[in-house]
Formats: C-alpha cells, structure tokens, sequence
C-alpha cells in the first residue's frame, strides 16, 4: 500500500515541469518587493502616543512592582512567625 503511495509521489513530482517555477533570485528579488510594499502600508505611531504609553507602562511596572514587594515582606514575615510559633511549642 506503502508503494503505491510512494510512485504516485514519485510520478507527480516527475510530471511537474521544472521551468514554472522562478529562480532562487528571483523569488528573493519578489520578497523583498512585496515586504516594502507591505511596510510602506504600515500606520506608524506618532512621537506624543509613544511617550504617553511609554509613561503608562512604567507605571504600570512600578505599582505592580510594588504591590509584589509589599505582599513577598508581608508573606515572608508571616511565614517567619508560623515558623517561630512551632517552634516555640
């Protein structure tokens, strides 16, 4: 069963004609073409929305930050004094 699949693999790949297909160069040529026309398409964002979501991220990072900080302290003592009380009894 195997081979039947593997010679009609064969066949169609002995029928397709070599010449239909462009060259390595000239599909990397096209490529190139097609990603520059792409990227001229591209809405750029201005230079005052970056710098308002560039302050909005920071932001974002430090309370995140901060709210971690406070509950690893608020954990870490927590878990110091569990360990203090069993040894105490």
């Amino acid at each position: 069963m195997a081979e039947k699949e593997n010679k009609a693999v064969q066949e169609k790949k002995e029928k397709a004609p070599k010449s239909d297909k462009p060259s390595l160069f000239k599909r990397i040529g096209t490529w190139f073409k097609s990603l520059r026309s792409e990227a001229k398409k591209v809405s750029w964002a201005n230079a005052a929305s970056v710098r308002k979501n560039t302050i909005v991220v920071v932001v974002c990072v430090l309370v995140v930050a901060v709210v971690l900080g406070v509950l690893d302290i608020t954990l870490t003592k927590a878990i110091g004094g569990l360990s203090d009380l069993v040894k105490f009894f």
